[in-house]
C-alpha cells in the first residue's frame, strides 16, 4: 500500500473514500514508516489507540459518511494539548499526566473522523520560539539541519512540512504558531483568541493563548479551523463570533506594511523580505508605510515587563523544582516573581493605550504585512544567545494576541540560502477568513512547492468553506463596483466575490 507522504488534507480525504473499509491498514503502514528516532514525536500512536479511534467512527461513517468530512485523516497535537487517554507533559516530564479528556477543539476534529496519530515536541511550557528548550532534544529545521525549527510549536510544524500528516495543532502565545511555520515553508493560522477553544490545553498565558493550526496550505489551515472553533461554554474566555467583519480582502487590497524594520544584520532575511513586497506589488496590492513604534513598544511587553508573571501562575509549583526544568525557561519565568500587582495594572493601562493606536493604524487597511521573523538562527548561535536572538524572532509577532488580533503566517520567497522567509497578514479580531481569501490568492500567485516536501503546490479544486456568518448578496447596476451606488456596500463592509453574466434570456424590469 503505497505511503501518503506529503499530501494535503484533499489528497488523503480522495484516497480514503476510495478505501474507507481499509483504512487502519492504511494508517498503520503510514505510522510504521514514521521513525522512532524523530524527536519531533513524543508519543505515536499504538496499534491499539489507533484501532481504538477508527472502531468508535466506522459503522457510523458506513451509516452517514457525509457527517464525516475528516474520516481517517491522521493529525499531530501539540504536547501542551490533552488527548484522552495520553499522556500530556508540555515537554517536562515531572508533569506527566495521562489526559481524562479530549481537549475541545481536538474533540471535535474527532468528531469528524480525523485521528490523532502522535503528540509533539515543543519548547518547555511553550515558552519559547526556538525549538530548542526541551528535554527531549533540539527540533531541527527541516531544510537545513543546522538551524533551528522554531518554537515553541517545533514538533507540529516539523511534521506539518515534511507531510507527515496533512495538518497540526500548535498553540500560540508570543508566535509559537507562526514562527515555526515561516522557518519550514508552511502555514501557520493563529485565530482569533476565543475563536478555537482552550479548554483542555495547559495555559502559558491564559489572557493571551490561544490554539494555532499548521498546514500546507491555506485551505487546509482554515478548513480545519472551521471544524475546531466555535463557543465553548466550558472555556471562561471562549467568544462568539460578532459577524462583524468582511468575509474576504478586496482585489486590490491596501496593505500597511512597517516604516522602519529591523532585520538584526541579516541581510538575506531583509532581501527575501524585498523579494516578498515586490509580488505584493505584482498582485496590485498598495502597500503603506505606518509608524511602527507602537507595535515595537507592544511587542516588548509580553517578556520584558509584568505580563510573564501569567507564566509563574501557569507553571504553579513546579518553579519550585528548577532541576526538574529547562535552565532557560526556568530564568524566564520565575522573573514574574519580581512584579506586584501594581506593575501588572500599569501594565494592562500600557497594554490598552498601545492597542488603541494599533487599532487606529490598521483601521486605515485592510491588513498589515510584517516579516514573519526578522531572521533565522542556527542550533550553536541559540546556545550562545538563547534569550536574546529568541526575543529577536518574537519582533513581529509578540504584539499580536495583546492587541486582540489575528494573523495568517504564510510561505514567501526564499533566502538566498535556500532556507525559508515568511510573511505574516495580521488584522483586527475576526477578521481570519478575510486573511485567508488572501492567502489563497497569495500561494497560488507564488505557487511555491509545499513544506518541505518537495511536492508541487496545486490550486485547490474548491474555495474557503462557505462562511456562517455573512450573506451573499447578488447584485445589478449602479451597485456594480466602479458606479455610484457601489459605496454603499463597501461602506457597509461588503468584499467583492465573483463576477458573472446574466443568461440571454434574463430581463430586468
Amino acid at each position: 500500500m503505497a505511503l501518503m507522504t506529503g499530501k494535503t488534507l484533499a489528497a488523503w480525504q480522495q484516497r480514503i473514500r476510495q478505501k474507507s473499509e481499509s483504512v487502519y491498514s492504511l494508517l498503520k503502514a503510514h505510522i510504521d514508516a514514521l521513525s522512532l528516532e524523530d524527536n519531533a514525536w513524543l508519543v505515536i500512536a499504538s496499534d491499539a489507540q489507533l484501532q481504538a479511534q477508527i472502531n468508535a467512527l466506522l459503522p457510523l461513517y458506513r451509516n452517514n459518511p457525509d457527517a464525516f468530512p475528516l474520516f481517517g485523516v491522521p493529525f499531530a497535537v501539540k504536547d501542551n494539548v490533552d488527548v484522552a487517554g495520553w499522556p500530556t507533559t508540555a515537554a517536562c516530564p515531572a508533569l506527566k499526566f495521562i489526559a481524562e479528556r479530549d481537549a475541545t477543539a481536538v474533540a471535535r476534529l474527532k468528531a469528524a473522523g480525523a485521528i490523532v496519530i502522535g503528540k509533539t515536541n515543543l519548547d518547555q511550557f511553550a515558552t519559547g520560539l526556538v525549538g530548542t528548550r526541551s528535554p527531549y532534544g533540539a527540533v531541527p529545521n527541516t531544510f537545513d539541519p543546522a538551524y533551528v525549527s522554531g518554537g515553541s510549536s517545533s514538533g507540529s510544524a516539523s511534521v506539518v512540512a515534511r507531510g507527515l500528516v496533512p495538518f497540526a495543532f500548535g498553540t500560540d502565545t508570543a508566535g509559537s504558531g507562526r514562527v515555526p511555520a515561516g522557518f519550514n515553508n508552511i502555514v501557520g493560522l493563529k485565530p482569533t483568541k476565543g475563536w478555537l477553544s482552550a479548554t483542555g490545553v495547559l495555559p502559558a498565558c491564559r489572557l493571551n493563548d490561544t490554539l494555532s493550526v499548521f498546514a500546507l496550505t491555506v485551505e487546509d489551515a482554515f478548513y480545519i479551523a472551521t471544524l475546531a472553533g466555535g463557543a465553548d461554554s466550558e472555556d471562561a474566555y471562549s467568544r462568539v463570533n460578532p459577524a462583524t467583519a468582511p468575509a474576504a480582502i478586496p482585489q486590490n487590497p491596501v496593505f500597511a506594511i512597517p516604516a522602519e524594520l529591523r532585520f538584526f544584520g541579516d541581510t538575506q532575511a531583509e532581501a527575501a523580505w524585498l523579494s516578498a513586497l515586490e509580488a505584493l506589488r505584482t498582485s496590485d496590492a498598495p502597500l503603506q508605510p505606518i509608524d511602527f513604534s507602537p507595535f515595537y513598544q507592544l511587542a516588548e511587553q509580553l517578556y520584558q515587563g509584568p505580563w510573564v508573571a501569567e507564566r509563574t501562575a501557569s507553571v504553579g509549583e513546579m518553579l519550585h523544582h528548577p532541576e526538574q526544568m529547562d535552565p532557560t525557561v526556568h530564568t524566564i519565568i520565575s522573573a514574574g516573581l519580581n512584579y506586584s500587582a501594581v506593575d501588572a495594572f500599569n501594565a494592562e493601562y500600557l497594554r490598552a493605550e498601545l492597542t488603541q493606536k494599533i487599532q487606529r493604524a490598521l483601521s486605515e487597511v485592510d491588513a498589515l504585512v510584517v516579516p514573519t521573523s526578522p531572521t533565522i538562527r542556527t542550533l550553536e548561535e541559540i546556545k550562545q544567545e538563547p534569550i536574546l536572538f529568541n526575543s529577536q524572532f518574537g519582533t513581529y509577532t509578540n504584539f499580536t494576541n495583546l492587541a486582540d488580533l489575528c494573523a495568517l503566517a504564510l510561505p514567501a520567497p526564499f533566502r538566498a540560502d535556500g532556507l525559508p522567509a515568511g510573511i505574516t497578514l495580521i488584522a483586527p479580531a475576526w477578521y481570519d477568513r478575510a486573511l485567508a481569501d488572501f492567502g489563497l490568492r497569495w500561494q497560488q500567485q507564488l505557487a511555491l512547492p509545499l513544506g518541505a516536501t518537495g511536492q508541487p503546490f496545486t490550486p485547490p479544486a474548491a474555495a474557503l468553506p462557505v462562511s456562517q456568518h455573512h450573506v451573499r448578496v447578488a447584485v445589478v447596476g449602479a451597485h456594480l463596483r466602479g458606479m455610484p451606488l457601489n459605496f454603499q456596500l463597501t461602506t457597509r463592509d461588503a468584499a467583492f466575490v465573483e463576477a458573472t453574466e446574466t443568461a440571454p434570456c434574463y430581463r430586468l424590469y
